[in-house]
């Protein structure tokens, strides 16, 4: 996803003057290519994130679009009080980009353990939240960001993610993608764990479970449209690797509450803890059930 982001990015910068990148010490081997041709519209602020959102919304405020990338945690947690002050109060035209969301970073630890990003970006005012599956619903999300003049969080995994789009599909802000139709059970996902879901729903067909899969790479505004035609499945499971509080479930759950619609809903993500445990990213989906095995099981178990 990362690759494609930048590669991306720099597409839309031959075509558009005003895209600007700005990178907190990180990205080498990947930011180049951009800061070698536009060197003028490219500022590495340092060490120095929460500097990074006040030089972008500076730059924003005087016309230009703004991408802020670092990695994990950093361009968001450590730096909130500027998003949600300078970047989401004046409805600033910059936009926050994680690379190494989730666990993807597992083997550092819980401070470079993304898990907690989406409850905290969604619960700003004026920012649209977008988690996409794959490298080709980013490649489409940092196209409609880069013609969208508002603030924005795109969540990204690593290089070398799984491609789930064999083509591009018919991308909107705000609108899921349909990867599947089935009776039985619903499955809404958003991010790299799509790739582990959609193997489960291949386990489940073989043993006579039909799954309905959505995309939900816009988390905020969620597709609520999605989540009603959901629910003729009469049982929705949610996966995300995110904490179980705050992100997708969650916002599948207010929309179930508030519409007042029947329907079995799982949650499945990180529970509400710190890791103590470190290793790979694959190691940390296993610890905490969120590899195709796991999710076959818990979905059979909430439609039997």
């Amino acid at each position: 996803m990362r690759k494609t982001f930048i590669e991306t990015l720099i597409k839309q910068a031959r075509q558009n003057d005003k895209i600007w990148l700005l990178v907190a010490d990180v990205g080498y081997n990947l930011v180049e290519p951009f800061q070698k041709e536009f060197s003028d519209r490219f500022v590495n602020v340092g060490i120095a994130e929460q500097n990074m959102i006040g030089v972008a919304v500076g730059l924003a405020l005087s016309g230009k679009t703004v991408f802020c990338y670092s990695l994990a945690n950093f361009p968001t947690l450590r730096c909130l009080e500027q998003i949600r002050n300078d970047a989401c109060y004046h409805n600033a035209d910059v936009k926050i980009v994680s690379g190494g969301v989730g666990l993807t970073y597992g083997s550092l630890g819980f401070t470079h353990h993304a898990t907690e990003d989406m409850a905290v970006m969604r619960a700003l005012p004026n920012i649209i939240v977008e988690s996409p599956c794959d490298p080709v619903e980013t490649e489409l999300a940092v196209e409609f960001m880069c013609d969208s003049p508002k603030p924005y969080y795109l969540r990204l995994s690593k290089t070398g993610d799984e491609i789930i789009h064999k083509s591009k599909p018919e991308f909107r802000i705000g609108k899921a993608i349909r990867l599947g139709q089935g009776k039985d059970v619903a499955f809404i996902s958003c991010g790299s764990i799509m790739s582990e879901v959609l193997k489960a729903v291949k386990l489940l067909k073989a043993d006579g479970i039909e799954s309905s899969v959505w995309s939900m790479h816009t988390v905020k505004p969620i597709d609520v449209l999605a989540v009603v035609e959901a629910v003729k499945c009469k049982v929705i499971v949610t996966v995300e690797e995110h904490n179980i509080l705050g992100g997708l479930g969650s916002a599948v759950a207010e929309i179930l509450s508030h519409t007042g619609l029947e329907c079995k809903h799982r949650i499945i993500g990180i529970p509400d803890c710190f890791s103590k445990e470190v290793g790979s990213q694959q190691y940390l989906r296993e610890r905490y059930c969120l590899t195709a095995e796991w999710i076959t099981k818990i979905a059979k178990e909430i439609v039997k």
